[in-house]
């Protein structure tokens, strides 16, 4: 087929003489011109349909393709003055190799620039898969960069030539041994994808550990999950760890409103309706607690020293949570003493059956 194509050219071109140097530079010039002209008229009459679309998507890649294919073309071009020269068969399969390695190399770039685009595309659509949104972004755009680098370069091997049977045996080794030597770093990965997809917290959210770590989230990456506790020291856990434990987030459900809790307890004796009126004004009166829901007062239970009551306020937010409840407390101590209830504390009586005698 390449002599055929061979043929055909030394016919057209020898009205210009038998200059091979020259024929190979009016193919050069040819080749470089139909770019120009094919690139011109294909995207003019390709962005007159994009235009009517609403997605700028097709625009970009449009954008995207104007160098591709004109390079493309040039190359096209410039493989077929090769054939004109008469090159020797080692020195013309080298430069076929090398314009090769070149378009594979244009086209991986494109693909990976088109990647990039749909996957963006896809994590900005509301109607998006879960497990691809802006947090697992750049683990989707890393793992097509890599696909399209590898077949970049297995086609890159194959285009020289190399065979690539004993390189496929080789990874394939390397990439057991690997697993096993980074088998916990692949369990952080994957549960990183997973907690990001999942989103059972989120960065700002105050979150409660298995083992009583209490503090807000402050990063989640790939490998690990990152807290402040409210002693401002920085914990890190593996997501491993925080994909298998029970994880109680203080910021979650339908708004991030936190309830708080007053336990006091009041004599035996004691007026139940003041002293629940007065906690009920105790709750109304401080500024940092939500009118909506609105406070409320429970009577719990008789226990065995006085009459166990709770306030419950709610809060904006959890990290809220040691102001407020130590503001209350304040609060129903002052009027308490002021209404002269008393709060009771165990006491104990001691009997002396008999003195020892000496």
């Amino acid at each position: 087929m390449i002599n055929d194509w061979k043929s055909i050219l030394e016919t057209y071109l020898g009205y210009f003489g038998d200059n091979v140097f020259l024929q190979a530079a009016i193919v050069i010039f040819c080749s470089w011109l139909l770019a120009i002209i094919l690139d011109r008229l294909i995207m003019t009459q390709v962005r007159k349909i994009t235009d009517k679309t609403a997605s700028l998507i097709d625009d970009q890649i449009i954008e995207f393709l104007h160098r591709p294919l004109r390079i493309s073309i040039i190359l096209i071009g410039l493989a077929t003055a090769t054939l004109l020269l008469k090159l020797s068969g080692v020195i013309q399969s080298n430069i076929f190799s090398i314009l090769c390695t070149i378009a594979i190399c244009i086209w991986a770039i494109f693909l990976m620039r088109i990647s990039k685009l749909g996957l963006i595309s896809f994590a900005n659509n509301p109607n998006k898969i879960q497990v691809l949104n802006s947090k697992t972004l750049p683990l989707f755009e890393n793992i097509a960069f890599i696909l399209i680098i590898a077949v970049a370069i297995y086609y890159i091997f194959i285009n020289w030539k190399i065979d690539m049977t004993a390189w496929l045996a080789s990874a394939g080794i390397i990439g057991i041994a690997v697993g096993f030597a980074a088998k916990d770093t692949l369990a952080n990965l994957f549960s990183g994808v997973f907690i990001m997809a999942d989103a059972p917290y989120k960065i700002g959210d105050f979150v409660v550990l298995d083992g009583g770590e209490r503090g807000e989230v402050t990063k989640i990456g790939i490998r690990s999950t990152r807290i402040l506790t409210r002693d401002d020291i920085e914990v890190t856990v593996p997501n491993s760890v925080m994909g298998n434990t029970k994880i109680v987030n203080e910021s979650g459900g339908r708004h991030e409103k936190h309830r708080i809790r007053v336990k006091v307890g009041v004599a035996y004796g004691t007026d139940i309706d003041l002293a629940r009126g007065i906690l009920m004004q105790v709750g109304l009166n401080e500024e940092q607690t939500c009118s909506d829901p609105e406070p409320r007062v429970r009577f719990r239970q008789f226990g065995a020293s006085g009459l166990e009551f709770e306030l419950l306020c709610w809060i904006s937010q959890p990290v809220l949570r040691g102001r407020i409840i130590d503001s209350l407390n304040s609060a129903v101590y002052k009027a308490f003493m002021k209404e002269g209830i008393e709060i009771p504390y165990s006491k104990h009586d001691i009997y002396i059956k008999e003195m020892p005698t000496k």
